[in-house]
Parts: C-alpha cells; structure tokens; sequence
C-alpha cells in the first residue's frame, strides 16, 4: 500500500484522540500511522482547518510535532488461513507472536503481520485456465484446521478469466495460486488471503428466512427462548449474573460450525479463563479441540480504549468472512456495554454534545451497524451461511432501563433477561422467564414439528402456561400463606418448582446436563405435564395432594435430568408407566 507523505504533524492529544491542523489531504475513516513509533490510527473526522484522529495505541509520550502519515486506505482486517486456533487484539495482532516479540506486555507501534506469512498450507486448487470467475466464487482450498475447510474466494470487485494456476502443492500466504485475466486485459494474482475494512459489511448474494434454530443444548433457551441461525440475542445482566459464563457455555455448545469470542473491555483474568477452558475442551461434534473452530478476539479493560471500540467490527468482520464460504457463525461480544462506554469516552474527548447518561446521541446508530449485520445469507459463492450475535449487555445495578439496554432491544429479536436474585441463589443459567422474550417462535415452529415433535411448541405453550400461572400465586402466597390455596392451585406450584429446578436450571459441571439434546428436553417436558395432569385427575377423584407428593413422583421427576444418560433418552418412557401405576394405586386405596 502507497504510504502519502503530506508532512503532517500532530497538533493537539487528548488521550487517544489527537488533532492535525490544516488541510491534511487524508479521507474520512483512512487509517493512518501517528508519530515517530507509527502508532495505528483512524480519520474520524475532519474540515477544512483541521482533521482529528483516533489512536488505537497508548498515545502516553507521543508529543506535538510528531509526524503523521496516511496510509490511503480504510482501516483492513487480513482474511485468510491462519485466522482459527488464534488469539488476535482489538486490530487484528495476533498476541502470540506479540508476545514473543516484546514480552507479556504490548510495546507501542509493534508491528506484527496479523497471520502467519511463512507457514506453507496444503492448496487444492479448484479452478483450471480458461474459467470465468466473478467476485466471490471459491478458487482453492485449504485445511486450516483439522475440521475446518479453509475456502479462498475472489475479492470483491475483482472477475475475469483464469489466466493461469499453480502447480504446487503448497503454498504460502502471500503466494499467487492463481491469475485472473480481467475483461481490460489486466492481470489479477489471487493469493490465500485478501483485505477488508472492518467498517464496511461483505455483500452477499440474498437474505434468507431465519427458519432453523441455533441449538444450544441449554434448556431454557433451546424450549422457551430459542434462537434462530443468523439471529440476535442481547443478556443483559448485573454484576454476577452470568453473562460471560453463559456465553462461555454457549460458545462450547451451540451447533454454530465456528465461533468469534470478542472480550470487549472486559476483565483480563475472563480472557485468560475462556483461554484455558477452550484449549482444554474436546468438540463434542468432532473430537477435536474446541479451539480449531474458536477464534478470539481480546481487548481487556486495560488496553487502549479506541481499539476497544474496533474490535466489535473486527470480530463481525472475520465471521462474515468464514459466513461466506458458507459456513454457521456465532459471534459472542461480551460486552457491547463496554463498547458503547469507549465510544462515550471518545465523544467526550471530542467535546461532542451528550445524549442520554452522556453516551453520544449516535449509540442507537452504531448499536444498529452492529446488529444488523448479523443473517442467514446466501453468499456470492452460491453457498449459504449465517452469522448470529450474542452480545451481552452490562447496565449498572442492573437497571434495564439504562440506554444501551433499552437500544439494543430495538435491534434484537431474542432477550435473555438475567436475575440476581436467580443467579445468587445458584439457579444457572440466571435466566428470568418472566422478563424474557424470543421473537423467533413462529419462524422456527416448522422446523420444530418437523425435526423435534410435532407436540413441541404444544408443550412448550403448557410449560410457559404453567410458570406464568405460579407467578400470579406466588402474589398470593406473599400475602396469606400457601396454606389457604386449594389443591390444584398448589399442585400448580408444585409442577412450577420441577420445572424451574428439574428443567430450566441446569448443571455445567455434569456430564450430562450440561448439553442435553433437543429430543431428551422433548420427553422430560412430556415427562413433566404428564405428572402434572395426572395428579390433577387424582386430586379431582378427592384424593389429597399431600398424598400424592408422599409418593416420591415430583422428586423422580425433579432428577431425571441426572438420572437419565443422554445416550439412553428411552429410559425416559418409563416414568410414563411408573407415574401412572402409582397414582391408579392411589385412587383405588381411596
């Protein structure tokens, strides 16, 4: 890339935002490189006196005077083999290889190549001269992992005639693989990888209808609060809640093909775990480690503010890329509330009028950019992906009125409220069924019947019926006492209880409640509202529920989810028999 030398220099620092005077000849949004240590840029705004820019770096010591220079282009992502089975800060450089380069801690103006440029990949190339190639289209192969396809596609904007391919076997990043002969008679070498900038979302071909759910074995969401490929989810939640845990145990589960983790602003000791949690954990699909789908994208709450800002486009950025080779993403930004606290520090740095609690009047806007890039898509490849965000949200006191809470809801169709009260007394995932919502029911209800049960949404209704029904009597037990209710209103209560404890918390530690598959939460739901309206006929023939509860059939049911392997579900079918011999031997004896 040109490098433009204007002989600009710094004017003005205030943190990471300084000023250059004059008319500097650079663009809107162009990334730039800042004084003698070419710290890493971004033009965000400019007029004909004076142009400010963004620093994603430590800008401690940087002094006016200092020289800055353009780059002439946007700020850009490298998209290639190598992505996977690494860690990357908020501008895509990988932390390895920073850290074998300048120690545990990151120099100013280190320069690293985001992927590794001297590894030699496998290369299947796909294409032979004579073919005609538009943007997009897949021109070789690689194994970038040992359950990943690595696709190689046209960059975008780029068609013509294969010219020419190579004949070796391998190849290195930076290698021409093959030539692209352009309708001016221009030649294009294709190599593994290609740029992007992080700002501009990758065209695809058409939006699909979000008609298959993201499994993620967790029965709260999975039954009450589904999520469909190529959706949005915010978890909002106090200090404590779970937020980042759930998404950690929604990382290691759903049936997503690839995962970006991006810890926006959140704790170093969080990254550091999520590190050894995934390099340690098995893919269930596959066998392999988890991190061979994983990448991660770290900016903690101690680096440098304005990169925390960019790693949001830079993790959608590299999920969109894999979305287009066809591939399921699901990106985890934990947490967008960070995010938006770096753009209030930003605009305050810019003296930009405050909006809401202070955060800039364009947080709706930027929270939108955000989430509205998530879909299932048809790509330019003809293939189909999806891209789905999950972004926690963290309101102070876990007040979700607070404005990033209350804007993400605009922008997102699935919302998973999380409880302190639940959380404090170890009821995880903390999810309240009583503030949260999923918009995606109807478009999944086919798929439902069709792939799970055709009484799933049928029992899905009942259960929610039931926990709706304890709620308004839980009012009323506040006041008087459970004792004045009539049998079948404790009955109720009773059934609420298996399904709070027996189905919707959930164990992560157990083997086999930490992911239970769509057709066990099926049978125990059966399991459940068939006790439940058993118990009912038997209390109306006149038989106490006192009775009925000595039986020992609510705790059965209340620890099925442990007593029953996932391997073994058809174990399952026989509390049907056992609940229903029991109660009859109930009634008679009456």
């Amino acid at each position: 890339m040109v490098i433009k030398m204007n002989n600009i220099i710094i004017r003005g620092i205030n943190g990471p935002v300084i000023t250059l005077p004059g008319d500097t000849g650079l663009s809107m949004m162009e990334m730039v490189y800042v004084g003698k240590s070419r710290l890493i840029g971004e033009v965000i705004s400019m007029n004909d006196h004076s142009t400010t820019v963004q620093v994603y770096e430590n800008t401690t010591g940087l002094m006016p005077g200092e020289p800055v220079e353009g780059s002439g282009g946007p700020l850009c992502v490298t998209l290639g083999p190598g992505i996977l089975d690494n860690i990357f800060d908020g501008i895509e450089r990988p932390l390895r290889e920073i850290e074998n380069a300048s120690g545990s801690f990151i120099k100013r103006g280190t320069v690293v190549s985001p992927l590794d440029e001297s590894r030699l990949w496998q290369v299947c190339v796909t294409v032979a001269p004579g073919d005609k190639l538009t943007h997009g289209m897949v021109y070789a192969e690689c194994e970038e992992t040992e359950i990943i396809t690595h696709r190689c596609m046209v960059p975008i904007g780029v068609s013509g005639v294969v010219d020419s391919v190579t004949t070796s076997a391998t190849a290195r990043l930076n290698d021409t693989v093959v030539t692209l002969r352009d309708s001016n008679d221009k030649l294009h070498h294709l190599t593994l990888c290609q740029k992007w900038p992080i700002r501009t979302p990758r065209p695809t071909t058409e939006r699909l209808y979000p008609d298959t759910p993201l499994i993620t074995g967790q029965r709260v969401l999975d039954t009450l609060f589904p999520i469909a490929k190529g959706g949005t989810a915010a978890i909002p939640g106090g200090f404590g809640t779970g937020k980042t845990m759930t998404q950690h145990q929604l990382a290691k589960w759903c049936d997503a093909d690839i995962i970006v983790y991006v810890g926006c602003g959140e704790r170093g000791n969080e990254m550091s775990q999520v590190l050894e949690e995934f390099g340690s954990l098995i893919d269930p699909k596959s066998g392999h480690p988890m991190t061979n789908r994983t990448v991660l994208i770290a900016n903690t709450s101690n680096m440098p503010v304005a990169a925390r800002e960019a790693s949001i486009y830079t993790g959608i950025t590299l999920a969109e890329y894999y979305r287009d080779m066809g591939y399921h993403v699901a990106i985890m930004a934990d947490s967008t509330s960070r995010w938006a606290e770096a753009l209030r520090e930003i605009s305050g740095r810019l003296e930009e009028m405050p909006a809401e609690e202070g955060f800039p009047a364009y947080l709706p806007s930027r929270l939108s950019q955000f989430y509205e890039r998530a879909g299932m898509v048809r790509a330019l490849c003809g293939n189909k992906g999806s891209v789905s965000i999950i972004g926690a949200v963290s309101p102070q006191g876990s007040d979700f009125s607070e404005p990033v809470t209350q804007n993400t809801k605009r922008f997102i169709r699935c919302f998973w409220a999380l409880d302190k009260e639940l959380a404090y007394s170890r009821h995880y995932p903390a999810i309240n069924w009583n503030e949260s919502y999923s918009e995606y029911i109807g478009d999944l209800s086919e798929w439902y019947t069709k792939n799970v049960g055709s009484d799933f949404l049928e029992c899905r209704i009942q259960l929610a019926k039931i926990l709706q029904e304890e709620s308004q009597l839980m009012e009323i037990v506040k006041l008087i006492g459970a004792d004045v209710l009539p049998d079948d209103q404790k009955l109720t209560i009773e059934t609420a209880r298996i399904i709070r404890i027996g189905f919707l918390q959930q164990n992560a530690y157990h083997k086999d409640d930490t992911y239970v598959p769509m057709e066990k939460q099926l049978k125990m739901m059966r399991v459940i509202l068939f006790l439940h309206k058993s118990s009912e006929a038997v209390i109306s023939a006149g038989v106490p529920l006192a009775h009925v509860i000595e039986l020992g059939l609510f705790d059965r049911a209340m620890h099925m989810k442990y007593d029953i392997p996932n391997d073994n579900i058809e174990l399952l079918d026989g509390y049907f028999n056992e609940f229903e011999e029991l109660l009859h031997g109930l009634t008679e004896s009456k």
